[in-house]
């Protein structure tokens, strides 16, 4: 059974701001959200616009055997590449400069697995954009999770209920210092928080 999501902040602002790596400030970031608003001034239907873009328009490295590291959101729009992580800071820049307040979440699978969480309808549910190839299953909902793969806690595998404003710290300087090449992410992706 999964954990009902929890937000570490209190302030549904920190959901919503922009930082080095959330940079949804970026005029590109900023223009791609602006296109996903085709969908409407339903804010469901521009936050599954956006899952659908990031799940479906940027290849997960592992699928597309990708040498390369992309980390901040700006950066995985232009390349259309990134690992669960890179893809979680983009669907959350995107999410956020609809102004839609999203966060972040982490499962411990074989390394550490990064999703969404996104605050709609007063509430929160996970989302994970990873991708659908080699076995992964995410698909958007707000009543159910339907995350890209779920947890075996027989094999000691963990869900961490909590909903970050940012990206963890862990997360992030191993992205900023991999350096690009076949199979970067097996040399040091971090396995828990």
């Amino acid at each position: 059974m999964s954990p009902v999501p929890a937000p570490t902040s209190v302030r549904l602002s920190d959901y919503l701001a922009a930082d080095a790596v959330v940079d949804h400030d970026h005029p590109a970031v900023r223009a791609q959200a602006d296109a996903l608003r085709t969908a409407g001034d339903d804010p469901v239907a521009r936050a599954e616009a956006a899952f659908r873009f990031v799940r479906d328009e940027v290849d997960h490295v592992i699928d597309a055997r990708d040498p390369r590291v992309t980390w901040r959101a700006s950066d995985v729009l232009r390349e259309r590449v990134g690992i669960c992580h890179a893809k979680a800071h983009l669907l959350a820049a995107l999410l956020r400069a609809q102004g839609i307040p999203a966060g972040f979440c982490y499962q411990e699978l074989s390394a550490l697995h990064g999703l969404n969480a996104v605050y709609l309808h007063s509430k929160w549910a996970r989302l994970d954009a990873r991708g659908n190839r080699t076995g992964a299953r995410g698909e958007f909902s707000l009543d159910e999770e339907k995350l890209a793969w779920p947890v075996d806690f027989a094999r000691g595998e963990r869900d961490h209920p909590e909903i970050h404003p940012a990206p963890v710290p862990v997360v992030v300087e191993f992205l900023m210092t991999a350096e690009p090449g076949p199979d970067w992410y097996e040399k040091g992706l971090p396995a828990t928080l």
